[in-house]
């Protein structure tokens, strides 16, 4: 199970993800026969094809977004995310950062903003600040350790979608 960051607690429930064989298999499974997860993750093309199926299954679904999704057409759903994840390939990958603050500023998500794929201590401080607010860790990383990188700096300069005011307008006065 990977290490799960949110909202700046450890937990350890996570949502399983799934593809289409699985995501049928729970829709025909009865509620009170299986063991339904706090909810489950789909990749957002199956969520857009599948939208009708999600909404009978008794438990939340959250979207899973990759680079090449388009962001126009996920706004156009977002009041129906119950989570959204954004998957990061690899470390050197920063278009989930753009993601992010997109879906934040542009688009006025308000729900959990989960990132996910290849995630280390070292990525949080900046990914809290594009607006990510929880973090699925790589499961070489310690949570605990992790927990001080929102602690690194005390005074960000720029305004970001954690702190919409920049520095030298805040020391005013």
């Amino acid at each position: 199970m990977a290490n799960l960051i949110r909202r700046g607690r450890i937990e350890s429930g996570n949502w399983p993800r799934l593809d289409a064989d699985g995501l049928t298999a729970l829709a025909t499974q009865k509620q009170g026969e299986r063991d339904s997860p706090a909810g489950v993750l789909i990749p957002f093309e199956l969520w857009r094809s599948k939208h009708d199926l999600c909404a009978t299954l008794g438990t939340e679904v959250g979207v899973l977004i990759g680079d090449d999704d388009d962001l126009t057409e996920v706004a156009a759903h977002l009041p129906h995310a119950g989570l959204i994840a954004v998957h990061f390939p690899r470390f050197t990958n920063g278009c989930g950062y753009s993601i992010a603050r997109l879906l934040r500023g542009r688009y006025g998500y308000q729900g959990e903003l989960r990132a996910v794929g290849d995630i280390m201590r070292d990525q949080l401080f900046y990914l809290g600040r594009v607006g990510f607010d929880a973090f699925e860790l790589r499961d070489d990383q310690d949570c605990e350790h992790a927990l001080n990188a929102f602690s690194d700096f005390t005074h960000p300069y720029q305004a970001s979608s954690d702190e919409p005011v920049p520095l030298f307008r805040r020391r005013v006065g």
